[in-house]
């Protein structure tokens, strides 16, 4: 499984970025192999819209299922389900500690967009 989380730097030991659109980067964990891989997302950063959409099909196209993350909008969070990415809103701390507290099932899926679109 991998497991995609919004952070402000690269690696596991940067800090859960709130943001999901305008988030600096996306480390995606693989269980199978129990590597990282770091997405850099600067290039949405200075969209004037359409940050959320895109960075969606960056997680998608890293063949995420799952994504943690402070914030996700609705324009981004249709998206990502419909590319069969789960979402979990509300993460904070430090990413490989987020991934693991997902992993012991003490993060539920979001059941929707917990802000308005371009927060």
């Amino acid at each position: 499984m991998k497991i995609a989380v919004t952070a402000q730097g690269p690696g596991e030991k940067a800090r859960v970025d709130p943001r999901f659109g305008r988030a600096k980067f996306f480390v995606v964990y693989d269980s199978d192999g129990g590597q990282y891989q770091t997405i850099d997302n600067k290039q949405v950063l200075n969209l004037p819209q359409g940050a959320g959409i895109q960075a969606a099909q960056h997680i998608i196209d890293a063949g995420a299922e799952v994504l943690l993350t402070g914030h996700c909008g609705p324009n981004a969070y249709q998206t990502l389900q419909a590319g069969g990415v789960k979402v979990v809103t509300d993460v904070e701390g430090v990413v490989a500690e987020a991934i693991a507290r997902y992993r012991e099932g003490k993060l539920d899926h979001a059941a929707g967009p917990d802000v308005e679109g371009h927060w």
